[in-house]
């Protein structure tokens, strides 16, 4: 559809598309709008950047990570999300808009091409903000949910078949799905081991990879998140585990979430509860007992024990690697259905 070399294009409006993100990886779980102050500026000393500052890469590389103005350091978060978001963005574009028949245009490649950037920008968001936080904003969740469903209605209006599966649209489908194993497992854990198994955030997350990803894109998604959670995790776990843990003076008495508590919110999550409360605080009230935009649990370096780790970072990377892999992953699925004799 498009030569070669456009990918470059992809690319660098990717990395400035990561430029943004850093805003909202740092100002959302601050509870700091991402419109006011309109400006960026410098975390350490407030002043604000000039235009120089702001070209994506190259900025952080010429200044060498610090601010012009006091000589503070810039952490190479800012570099990282940038060049990730790029190379995404990059992959994606060549993918969809150029791995096509010269000159032919195909309306689900450009659709995939736009919803797959979205998407993709709204995960790497994701798992910055986790890794540091604890905590996954539910207005990046929710933006999740809304490029699927956005994706579909482009679907819908080119008369594609790809819109509709169990008689509904494909995007609510894949929805459900997500939700339903997320919240399974969360539940399963809950019944039998009596502990909290899968944070709320993450379930949300299941909703908009499910969205986006339908509901076989998001199986796979997930299978391969449990497999790096496992390897990584482990791996993880056992290097904390060779660090002093510090002696707590009086440990805190563990109270795991109610089983009705889960069944309410897990049947809020299916009817959007939380998104529309994004919009209507007072449905969010309502139904979770919460403001959504209270920040009085947040904390710049949360503590936490060493063997909590965030499961977000593999739902957003079992995601990832579905899109940027995905004539594989469907190839090996096919292969295995077929030596199951179901086809």
């Amino acid at each position: 559809m498009f030569p070669a070399w456009t990918w470059i294009v992809g690319f660098w409006f990717g990395a400035a598309i990561g430029s943004f993100l850093n805003v909202v990886i740092y100002r959302m779980p601050r509870g700091i709008s991402i419109y006011k102050p309109k400006n960026s500026y410098c975390p350490s000393c407030d002043k604000q950047l000039t235009p120089a500052e702001l070209v994506p890469l190259l900025s952080w590389a010429f200044q060498k990570g610090r601010c012009q103005c006091g000589k503070n350091k810039i952490g190479a978060r800012y570099f990282i999300v940038e060049l990730i978001t790029g190379g995404l963005f990059g992959v994606i574009w060549y993918q969809q808009l150029v791995l096509q028949p010269a000159g032919l245009y195909s309306p689900l490649n450009v659709i995939n091409a736009v919803g797959f950037c979205l998407f993709a920008a709204a995960l790497v968001a994701a798992i910055f903000t986790d890794l540091a936080h604890y905590i996954i904003p539910d207005q990046i969740n929710a933006f999740m949910f809304v490029v699927g469903v956005g994706m579909n209605i482009a679907m819908v209006f080119y008369g594609l078949p790809e819109a509709w599966l169990w008689g509904m649209p494909s995007s609510i489908a894949g929805a459900l799905t997500g939700v339903g194993v997320l919240w399974g497992i969360a539940f399963l854990g809950r019944v039998m081991f009596r502990k909290d198994a899968m944070g709320h955030g993450d379930i949300k997350m299941a909703r908009g990879i499910g969205a986006v990803l339908l509901p076989i894109g998001a199986g796979m998604s997930f299978a391969m998140a449990v497999a790096l959670g496992a390897v990584i995790g482990g791996l993880q776990v056992a290097l904390m585990r060779s660090k002093p843990v510090p002696v707590e003076a009086e440990e805190e008495h563990y109270e795991p979430e109610s089983i009705g508590s889960l069944l309410k919110c897990g049947l809020g999550y299916m009817l959007l509860m939380d998104i529309f409360g994004l919009i209507w605080p007072r449905v969010y009230e309502w139904w979770f007992g919460e403001n959504p935009y209270s920040m009085e649990e947040f904390e710049e370096e949360p503590e936490v024990e060493h063997t909590m780790i965030p499961f977000g970072p593999y739902l957003a990377a079992g995601a990832l690697a579905v899109i940027l892999f995905a004539p594989v992953l469907y190839g090996w699925l096919d292969q295995y259905i077929q030596s199951l004799g179901l086809e």
